[in-house]
């Protein structure tokens, strides 16, 4: 079973590099407000959505680096 530290909890493993990672990943997604509040009954849109976000985020960094 996967397990992150929890906050303020020695650094067992390098669990808290990855719950730092975890944390980011939580941060960039919430800026889509329909992804922060699940306002979808379906899962198939709620999923689309968040194929949507991510896709999104990983465009503007790709464009980011490359200028």
């Amino acid at each position: 079973m996967p397990a992150i530290s929890r906050k303020g909890a020695p650094n067992i493993k390098g669990l808290g590099k990855l719950r730092y990672v975890v944390e980011q990943i939580f941060a960039l997604l919430h800026q889509f407000k329909r992804l922060a509040v699940r306002w979808e009954r379906r899962l198939e849109l709620h999923d689309a959505f968040l194929l949507l976000a991510c896709s999104l985020i990983c465009w503007r960094r790709l464009k980011r680096n490359s200028s």
